[in-house]
C-alpha cells in the first residue's frame, strides 16, 4: 500500500484532490504547508510502514531530515515533482490527468539493483601542462593527493626555485586508462635529466643562446651545442648530450591536463581524467580541483549494459557485419574482437549513455539502468493512468536527469513568474508527460513504438547540447525508421521529434509547436509487458500496430477483386528490419550465407538444396552480403506487414548433383559445374582426378585407393 501526500503551498496550483484520488484509487487530502505547520501529517504517514510518495521536491532535504528525526519512522519515501512539470503552466487547470499519471509512476516499485563496476584510487595525481601552472595546481591539492608533474614547457613564469614535486618531461607517446588505472608512456630525450637537476640555474647563465628555460629543459632548436651548460653542471652531472633517448612509463590514479589541447580528446573522457584548457583560469578550475581532492578511496558505479554474444551480429568468420555500437560510442568503451565473433565493452570506460543499446539491431546489448522492462512498465503506467483520467493526445517527453531535468523545471518556474503576462512562457503543456532518463540516448524504437502502442500520440526526446553529435545522428536515424513504419501503416502525422533546446524559451516554443500536426494512433491501447529481449518487444509492438493499422483494416473497394499483395513498407538504410534478394544466376547455393547469419534469418533445407529466408528474423546486419563469394546477395530495408514475414520462403533452389559412381546426391548441379569449370585447366585435376570431383566423398576415397595407376604415399 502507498500513501500519497500532495501539497499546494500558497495555492499556486489548481489541484483537484478528488479527481486525483479517483485516478489513484486512494483518498488524497490537500495540504498547504506540509513541510511546516502540517508536518505532523507527514510524520504520521512515515510511521505507518507503508511506502510514502511526497509530491514535492522543493523541500526534499527538509523532509528527509524530518524523517531521520521522527521516532518509529520506517516507511520508504519517494518524491515526485508535480509543480514545475504540470501545476505551474498556462493550462494547469487541465493538468489533472498528467499529475495523476506522474503520481502513479511514483508508486511503482524500485527497479531491481544492478551489478556494479569498482574503481580504487590511492590519490596518485599526474598534472600535465606548463610548469608554472602545474605547480600552482599542485600546491592546492598536494595536502590530499600524491602529485607528479609532466612539464610541457616553462609557461609564463617557469618553475619555482624550490622543487616540491617530481617533475618529468619529454615526448608523450600515449595516455590511456581510467580512474585508478592510468598509464603514461613517454620518451625522455632531452640532455637535462630532471631527476638530477638541482635548479641551481648555472646552466641558464652559461648558455650563450638562452636555449634553456625555467622548465630546465634545452630547446634543441636553438641550441648550437657549445656544451657550456654541460661544463657548468659538471658537479651535479644532470646534463649529458650523449644520452640516448629512453622510453619510460608510469602509473597514476588521476590526471589533470592543463594543456591547450586535450591528451584524451573524447566527448566522454574516462573517469578520473580532467581537462582544463588554459589552466586554473578555466571557468571550472576550482570545481575540478575540489573534485580531484575527493577522488581517493574505493568507488562504484552501475554496470550500465548487458551483453549477449549469441545475439550479436558483429562478425562471423572474421568478417565484420554490424558495427553500429563501436561507431556510436563516444567514450571509446567498445572495441571489435572479430576473431572471437564479438565486441568487447570496457565497463570502466562506459559512461552509461546507452546509445550502443539503442542502435543495436538484435538486442545483444541491453541497457540496465534501468532495464527495458522497467522502462516499459513506467511508460505503460504513465499512459494508462493519463488516458484513464481523461487525458488526450499524450506526448511523452524524454529528458536526462541533469540538464534536461533542470531545463524542464526552469520552464515551469518561468511560466509561474510570468503568469498573467501576454508574452510569458506557457510552461510544460498539460498533454506533455516528462520522463527522466539517465541519458536520452538510452531509448530507441522498441520503447518509442511501445509508447505509441500504449496510447501516446507523440514521443519527443529533449537534447540540451550535452550529448555527443553521433548520439543525435543515431536518434534521428532511429526516429526516421520508426516514423516510416507508422506512416506506412497509415498512422498519419508526425509521431517522433528531437527537440534541441538549451533555454526555457526555446523549450517552450518547441513544446508549443508539437500541436502543429494531428497524429493518428491505434484505436485501442496495448497492455502487453515490455520484455527484456528487444526483438521480442518489437514483434509484440508491431503485431499490435498492424492489427489496428488503418491501411490494413480498410475494406477492399471491390469484394470481387483479387487479393492485394502483402503490404511492403520501404524503410531507410540501416533499419533493423528487411529482406534480402538473391541473384539466382550468380548464386551457387554454397550456403556460406547461412553459416554467417547470426539471427537464423537465412536457413538451408536438410531435404533439398534450398536457401530459405524468414524475414522476421532479419536484422539487416549485412554479414550475408559481405560473406557471399558470388556477390549474389543484396539487402532490402523494409517491413513486410503481413503474416508471411514470419514464415520461411525459398529464395533459391537448384537440382542436386548425383554422384557418378553411386548415384547419391551431394552438392548442387550448378556448384559442381562451376567447380569443374574453374579446375579443368589445373594440372592437378586432369583425367581421373577431374572425374573424382564428380563423386561423393565416400566414392572419391574408394576410387582413389582402387586405382592401379596412382602413386601412393607408402611407395615414396
Amino acid at each position: 500500500m502507498t500513501t500519497t501526500l500532495i501539497c499546494d503551498c500558497n495555492q499556486t496550483m489548481p489541484l483537484e484532490p478528488k479527481t486525483l484520488g479517483a485516478a489513484l484509487a486512494e483518498s488524497l487530502p490537500l495540504h498547504s504547508t506540509l513541510c511546516r505547520r502540517e508536518a505532523p501529517a507527514f510524520q504520521r504517514a512515515i510511521r505507518s510502514g507503508d511506502e510514502v510518495v511526497v509530491a514535492c521536491t522543493q523541500e526534499r532535504r527538509l523532509f528527509t531530515e524530518l524523517a531521520e528525526q521522527t521516532e518509529g519512522a520506517t516507511s520508504p519515501i519517494r518524491f515526485v515533482n508535480i509543480r514545475e512539470t504540470g501545476g505551474w503552466s498556462r493550462d494547469a487547470k487541465s493538468a489533472s490527468p498528467k499529475i495523476a499519471a506522474l503520481l502513479a509512476v511514483a508508486h511503482l516499485p524500485e527497479p531491481d539493483p544492478v551489478s556494479t563496476v569498482s574503481y580504487a584510487s590511492q590519490g596518485r595525481l599526474l598534472i600535465v601542462g606548463p610548469l608554472d601552472a602545474a605547480e600552482k595546481a599542485a600546491a592546492l591539492v598536494a595536502d590530499a593527493l600524491q602529485v607528479s608533474i609532466f612539464s610541457t614547457g616553462p609557461g609564463a613564469a617557469g618553475g619555482a626555485q624550490e622543487r616540491r614535486w617530481p617533475v618529468m618531461a619529454g615526448r608523450i607517446a600515449s595516455l590511456e586508462g581510467w580512474l585508478g588505472n592510468f598509464s603514461l608512456r613517454w620518451t625522455r630525450d632531452n640532455p637535462i635529466d630532471l631527476d638530477l637537476c638541482t635548479r641551481c640555474n648555472a646552466c641558464l647563465g652559461a648558455c650563450p643562446e638562452q636555449a634553456i628555460g625555467l622548465d630546465y629543459q634545452i630547446d634543441l632548436g636553438r641550441c648550437t651545442s657549445h656544451r657550456d651548460c654541460e661544463k657548468a653542471c659538471s658537479v651535479a652531472g644532470a646534463i649529458h648530450f650523449g644520452r640516448a633517448p629512453e622510453a619510460l612509463d608510469a602509473e597514476f590514479d588521476l590526471v589533470l591536463d592543463l594543456g591547450a589541447n586535450a591528451l584524451i580528446d573524447w566527448h566522454a573522457p574516462p573517469q578520473g581524467y580532467f581537462h582544463l584548457a588554459g589552466g586554473l583560469a578555466h571557468a571550472e578550475g576550482l570545481s575540478t580541483l575540489l573534485r580531484l581532492r575527493e577522488l581517493v578511496g574505493e568507488f562504484e558505479k552501475p554496470k550500465f549494459f548487458d551483453y549477449k554474444q549469441k545475439l550479436c551480429a558483429h562478425s562471423r568468420n572474421e568478417v565484420v557485419g554490424c558495427n553500429a555500437c563501436v561507431e556510436v560510442c563516444s567514450a571509446h568503451a567498445i572495441s571489435s574482437d572479430k576473431e572471437r565473433q564479438r565486441i568487447v565493452v570496457n565497463p570502466q570506460l562506459c559512461v552509461g549513455c546507452g546509445a550502443c543499446t539503442t542502435v543495436c539491431p538484435t538486442g545483444a546489448l541491453g541497457y540496465t539502468y534501468p532495464r527495458t522492462p522497467d522502462q516499459g512498465r513506467k511508460l505503460r503506467t504513465l499512459l494508462a493512468t493519463y488516458l484513464g483520467a481523461g487525458g488526450r493526445d499524450a506526448t511523452v517527453l524524454l529528458h536526462n536527469e541533469e540538464g534536461g531535468q533542470a531545463l524542464v523545471e526552469q520552464l515551469g518556474r518561468a511560466a509561474q513568474l510570468g503568469r498573467g503576462k501576454r508574452d510569458g512562457l506557457g510552461g510544460v503543456p498539460a498533454h506533455v508527460l516528462p520522463v527522466a532518463l539517465m541519458h536520452v540516448a538510452s531509448t530507441g524504437i522498441d520503447l518509442w513504438l511501445s509508447a505509441i502502442a500504449f496510447g501516446a500520440s507523440q514521443v519527443a526526446v529533449l537534447s540540451t547540447g550535452e550529448e555527443a553529435p553521433q548520439y543525435l545522428d543515431a536518434l534521428k536515424k532511429q526516429m526516421a525508421v520508426a516514423q516510416a513504419l507508422l506512416t506506412g501503416l497509415g498512422y498519419t502525422g508526425t509521431h517522433f521529434h528531437l527537440i534541441e533546446a538549451d533555454a526555457p524559451a526555446a523549450l517552450d516554443a518547441a513544446l508549443a509547436g508539437l500541436r502543429a500536426t494531428r497524429q493518428r494512433v491505434p484505436a485501442t491501447a496495448a497492455r502487453f509487458a515490455v520484455g527484456a529481449e528487444k526483438r521480442g518487444t518489437l514483434e509484440m509492438t508491431l503485431d499490435h500496430l498492424m492489427a489496428q493499422a488503418p491501411v490494413l483494416s480498410a475494406p477492399p473497394a471491390d469484394a470481387a477483386a483479387p487479393l492485394a499483395p502483402p503490404l511492403e513498407i520501404a524503410l531507410p538504410a540501416g533499419s533493423p528490419f528487411g529482406a534480402v534478394t538473391v541473384n539466382k544466376d550468380s548464386c551457387t547455393l554454397c550456403l556460406a550465407c547461412v553459416s554467417a547469419c547470426p539471427a537464423s534469418a537465412l536457413q538451408d533445407n536438410q531435404n533439398a538444396p534450398q536457401l530459405r529466408f524468414i524475414e522476421k528474423n532479419c536484422v539487416q546486419c549485412g554479414l550475408c552480403e559481405t560473406t557471399c563469394p558470388e556477390n549474389a546477395i543484396a539487402l532490402v530495408p523494409r517491413l513486410l506487414a503481413a503474416p508471411e514475414r514470419k514464415q520461411p520462403v525459398v529464395l533459391n533452389e537448384a537440382k542436386p548433383w548425383a554422384c557418378i559412381r553411386c548415384g547419391k546426391p551431394f552438392g548442387t548441379q550448378k556448384a559442381i559445374e562451376a567447380m569443374l569449370g574453374k579446375l579443368a585447366g589445373h594440372a592437378m585435376f586432369q583425367g581421373e582426378a577431374l572425374e573424382r570431383l564428380k563423386m561423393c566423398s565416400d566414392c572419391r576415397v574408394i576410387d582413389l585407393y582402387s586405382a592401379q595407376n596412382e602413386m601412393k604415399i607408402t611407395q615414396l
